[in-house]
């Protein structure tokens, strides 16, 4: 859809978590051309990137269903052949809290690197294939090993996905499709370049992919030429040989132990774009202490939920599937009480009278607490704008057509980061002398 409810973020998916995603297939009533920007200046430290939030990769703002994309954070990334110079540097790349992995779409990669990333294979010496499910939909490519780079920090070999790649890519498997939502296969519907999940897990399937079968919100195909059906057993790890999508940050030689997503805040009227840094690394360098931020641990990749929950409480609930995400362009929560949007194109938002204060409280699972206070702004208000940094922006998921079912959460998407310094630690590993998972702010 135009505008938000675009990247809804991420949901528990099979014991897993997916999350972000970009576009969507509804139209709203605000189609403008995307504001000038100013190049955000370099990142200065080695484990960091400069991230923006703006109006999106150009391609969207281009033929009859042209927009403008809002609350979506991007970043830059380098890809290289293994061992060679063939490189490229893809921008506008969604950083995603809420996801594991490297995606990137075919259509914006070069012909001459593409053909010389080589195809992750099989035991039987097959090409793999991946789906990764998230809230509105799914995508479906190749697995391929890649030099990769962001700000300062490389992996060598890493396995990533590209997203709607040809050949025998093509053919989406039903088992993939037959999850539900739609099939998010072009920059438009996605609404960004590529995605790269940084979520609180090493890789992105975990257990769930190591016996033949095995299905969670990442599920591996083998791919001969007949096509891609079988779904197959791959090692989980974060260093070379790799199997699984590892998160690009768990697969760094140094710096590996979680990320820091740092924001200015916003005009409450919303403005055209807002550029931060993203650090690398939890204690590990100078510019990255943990400092006094309270750390709010939460549930790992045993859970029955998924990795990366806490409880929110909210309304007189105790909501313990709730979660940061910065893939997401809303709060997403369940609030009766407030009234809905009426205007034609913006179904689910939330459209309160005048700015309305809200003041849910974060749990980790050690009994920490912290205060999630925001204003919440009217949605049709916000959106009605050509700005791409909507503050206070608000939907209700049972108000929504299209999405999976919503269980006790509140989803803290990208308006939340705003003005703030949040921490994402890794499971299994210490950050700042605090073993992940935890968020912190």
């Amino acid at each position: 859809m135009i505008r938000t409810l675009c990247a809804l973020g991420a949901l528990i998916v099979l014991s897993a978590c997916g999350g972000g995603g970009g576009g969507g297939s509804s139209s709203s009533a605000v189609s403008s051309t995307p504001p000038v920007t100013t190049p955000p200046p370099p990142a200065t430290a080695a484990n960091s990137a400069t991230i923006t939030v703006d109006a999106g990769p150009a391609v969207l703002d281009t033929g009859p269903g042209a927009y403008i994309q809002d609350n979506t954070l991007y970043v830059s990334v380098t890809l290289c052949a293994p061992g060679t110079t063939n490189c490229q540097t893809i921008d506008h790349v969604l950083v995603d809290t809420g996801s594991v992995g490297l995606r990137i779409f075919q259509s914006v990669l070069s012909p001459g690197l593409l053909s010389a990333l080589p195809l992750q294979t099989d035991a039987s010496g097959d090409p793999v294939g991946e789906c990764y499910g998230y809230i509105d939909g799914y995508v479906f490519g190749s697995v391929r090993q890649a030099d990769f780079q962001i700000g300062g920090e490389t992996v060598a070999g890493m396995p990533m996905q590209v997203v709607a790649d040809t050949g025998v890519f093509s053919a989406v498997p039903s088992s993939c499709s037959s999850g539900g939502g739609a099939n998010l296969n072009t920059v438009q519907l996605f609404g960004a370049n590529g995605i790269i999940g940084l979520g609180v897990t090493t890789t992105d399937c975990g257990t769930f992919c190591q016996t033949a079968g095995g299905f969670s919100a990442a599920v591996y195909y083998d791919c001969p030429t007949s096509g891609c059906a079988s779904i197959i057993a791959r090692t989980a790890a974060t260093t070379a040989p790799f199997q699984q999508l590892p998160n690009p940050v768990a697969a760094m030689s140094v710096d590996n132990n979680g990320v820091i997503i740092s924001l200015p805040a916003s005009s409450a009227a919303g403005q055209a774009s807002l550029t931060g840094t993203l650090y690398f690394g939890i204690g590990t360098q100078t510019n990255n202490a943990l400092g006094a931020a309270t750390v709010l641990t939460t549930t790992t990749s045993s859970s029955p939920n998924g990795a990366g929950l806490f409880t929110a409480t909210y309304g007189g609930q105790s909501l313990d599937q709730s979660f940061l995400d910065s893939g997401s362009t809303t709060y997403l929560f369940v609030d009766n009480s407030i009234a809905l949007c009426t205007g034609s194109g913006f179904k689910g938002y939330y459209c309160p009278a005048s700015p309305l204060a809200l003041s849910p409280t974060l749990q980790g699972l050690s009994g920490a607490t912290a205060s999630g206070a925001f204003t919440l702004n009217n949605a049709q208000t916000l959106l009605s704008t050509s700005f791409s940094v909507l503050p206070g922006l608000g939907a209700n998921p049972n108000a929504v057509s299209g999405l999976m079912a919503y269980p006790a959460s509140f989803d803290f998407g990208l308006p939340f980061f705003y003005g703030r310094k949040i921490y994402t630690a890794l499971e299994g590993r210490s950050a700042g002398g605090t073993a992940g998972p935890y968020i912190a702010f």
